[in-house]
C-alpha cells in the first residue's frame, strides 16, 4: 500500500518502535469525528451471517477500508513493515455474543515462528469495549516465543497479560506470533473486532520510521532501567512479564537483532 503524505505524519518514533519490539502491539486511536464507527457498528450488528474474507464487499461493510487506510494506521504500518508492505485478503468479523465464553491461548498460523517483523495484525473495535464484554487479551513480549497450541490451552491467567479494554475507533496494531486469548462476555451486548492481516514485501535497506541517527547512542542507565525511556535502555532493560534473567538475555537479543534488520542493517543483526 502506498505511503501518503498525511501518513508520513504519524510515522512512529525510535521509542515506538523499541516499544513494540519489546511488547509485540501497539494501540491507536483512529476514531472518526463523523460518525463512521457509528455506522460501522450497525452495519455489522445487522449482519446475519460472518462474511469472511468478503467483509469489505460493496454489499457488506466497505466503510471497512477507510478505517486501515487512516493515517495514523498506514503511518504506523509504514514504520513496522516498510513502504511497500501489502494488505492480505484475509480479514474477519469477531463478534462475541452474549454469554460467550473465554477463548483460550493461542498463537495465530503454524508453528513455523519467525525473529522479525514480517506479519501483522489490525484488529478494529468500532464500539467501546469494558472489560466484561470479553476483550482482547494479549501477553506482552510472548511474540518472539513460540508454543505448540495444546500447551498453551493449559495456561489460565498470565501474570502480565494486558486486557484491550479500548474506546470506540482503536485499532490494535499486534505483532502476528504474539500470544494473545478473550475473556468471557458477561454483558447483553456483542462485541465486535474485526481483525486484517498486512506483510512485509521487501527487507528494509533503510529505516521507514522517524529515525535519528543516534537513537541508540549513549550508555545504558543501570539505576534508572526500571523507568527509563530512552531507546537504547528500553530495549535492552524492558522486561514487562517480569520473566528471568535468562529468558530476558534471549529477548535482548532477539530485539536488538530485529532493531538492526529494521535499520537496514541485516549482516550487522547476526
Amino acid at each position: 500500500m502506498p505511503t501518503t503524505a498525511s501518513a508520513t505524519e504519524h510515522l512512529l518514533t525510535d521509542l515506538e518502535v523499541v516499544d513494540f519490539l519489546v511488547n509485540g502491539y501497539l494501540v491507536l486511536d483512529v476514531s472518526h469525528g463523523d460518525g463512521v464507527d457509528a455506522i460501522i457498528a450497525a452495519r455489522l450488528e445487522s449482519l446475519t451471517t460472518n462474511p469472511g474474507d468478503g467483509l469489505t464487499d460493496p454489499d457488506q461493510v466497505p466503510e471497512l477500508l477507510g478505517v486501515i487506510e487512516h493515517p495514523r494506521v498506514t503511518g504506523a504500518l509504514t514504520s513496522l513493515l516498510g513502504e511497500a508492505f501489502q494488505l492480505l485478503p484475509h480479514r474477519h468479523w469477531h463478534c462475541k455474543e452474549p454469554g460467550a465464553p473465554s477463548l483460550r491461548w493461542h498463537q495465530d498460523g503454524t508453528n513455523s515462528r519467525t525473529t522479525g517483523v514480517d506479519k501483522l495484525l489490525a484488529l478494529y473495535y468500532p464500539t467501546e469495549v469494558t472489560a466484561d464484554m470479553g476483550p482482547t487479551i494479549v501477553v506482552p513480549g510472548t511474540h518472539f516465543r513460540n508454543a505448540p497450541t495444546d500447551r498453551m490451552n493449559t495456561y489460565s491467567n498470565i501474570r502480565g497479560q494486558v486486557p484491550l479494554t479500548v474506546a470506540a475507533g482503536t485499532v490494535a496494531i499486534t505483532h502476528y506470533d504474539l500470544w494473545h486469548g478473550t475473556s468471557a462476555n458477561r454483558t447483553d451486548r456483542r462485541r465486535h473486532m474485526v481483525k486484517f492481516l498486512f506483510h512485509r514485501t521487501a527487507a528494509n535497506t533503510a529505516p521507514t520510521w522517524n529515525h535519528r541517527a543516534d537513537a541508540m547512542s549513549g550508555h545504558t542507565d543501570w539505576n534508572s532501567r526500571a523507568d527509563s525511556r530512552t531507546p537504547l535502555d528500553a530495549i535492552t532493560f524492558a522486561n514487562p512479564l517480569a520473566v528471568s534473567q535468562t529468558d530476558h538475555y534471549k529477548e535482548r537479543e532477539i530485539r536488538r537483532r530485529v532493531w538492526h534488520e529494521l535499520l537496514g542493517e541485516r549482516q550487522a543483526a547476526r
